[in-house]
């Protein structure tokens, strides 16, 4: 009973992986703190906690097309209107558009998301226990992979067993039935990591997802811009609500334009 075998392979797979992901989650969740007394999440907080390094650079984009300094072509292109940024963000933006004042907008958020500012602000919500650090978000990602590949391996396993030449014509079932077990070990393990490990060590820490419905207001800023840019911080580009931005942020390169061409946003 050669299939026997297949079986305890098939077992090792779905046991190994499953643990590895289980012990990566129980990492992650102790690294919970309760969220620091009187902290208020900014923009560019909420921003990176939501959706990480890119979603700050998103929100700075359009927090400066707002603001019409900084114009956003539905081609693709960012155009500066007023060089001078009033925080590290918005100047790491401008930097990466170059003294020309124009630049593609696929390498300029590219750029801005491995900024300096973007990083430090990284190294604080780490510090602060609010966001969960690389090697944590890592090792869950790696976990999860094991797991759907010991998915794969368990159901490959049973195939070849049902193939087997010396299968009797009716024992298929009980065999399947057999692999049936290591297979729902691993599919109910991806089940609890995409509804409890996933939402919580992707970017924020459960103390900082706690702190997202918390939003500061920057002075000067008005609610309804508030309003605007919080939803773009928590929701990315789909929250944009000018047709005009949404395209020049939706757009990718398919080739630069000529050196020196110009487009109107």
């Amino acid at each position: 009973m050669f299939w026997v075998l297949l079986l305890l392979l098939a077992w090792v797979a779905a046991g190994v992986s499953c643990t590895r992901l289980c012990l990566a989650a129980v990492h992650a969740a102790t690294a919970d703190t309760d969220a620091p007394r009187g902290h208020d999440l900014t923009l560019y907080e909420a921003a990176f906690l939501s959706g990480g390094p890119a979603r700050v650079a998103d929100l700075t984009l359009v927090s400066m097309a707002r603001q019409r300094r900084l114009l956003l072509a539905h081609t693709g292109w960012a155009t500066v209107v007023d060089p001078r940024g009033r925080d590290d963000m918005e100047r790491s933006v401008i930097r990466a558009i170059g003294p020309e004042g124009q630049s593609r907008i696929a390498p300029v958020r590219a750029a801005a998301a491995a900024a300096d500012s973007v990083r430090r602000l990284a190294d604080r919500l780490v510090a602060a226990g609010l966001a969960v650090p690389d090697g944590a978000r890592t090792t869950v990602a790696e976990g999860v992979r094991h797991v759907r590949a010991a998915a794969v391996a368990v159901l490959a396993l049973a195939v070849v067993a049902l193939l087997l030449p010396s299968q009797a014509a009716g024992s298929g079932v009980p065999v399947a039935v057999w692999f049936a077990l290591p297979f729902i070990l691993t599919v109910s393990c991806l089940a609890i990591a995409r509804f409890e490990a996933h939402p919580c060590t992707r970017w924020a820490s459960p103390a900082g997802q706690r702190l997202l419905g918390t939003l500061a207001r920057h002075p000067g800023e008005s609610a309804d811009d508030r309003t605007y840019l919080t939803s773009v911080a928590v929701r990315g580009v789909r929250a944009v609500g000018e047709p005009e931005v949404r395209a020049a942020l939706a757009h990718r390169d398919r080739g630069a334009w000529p050196q020196g061409a110009h487009e109107g946003g």
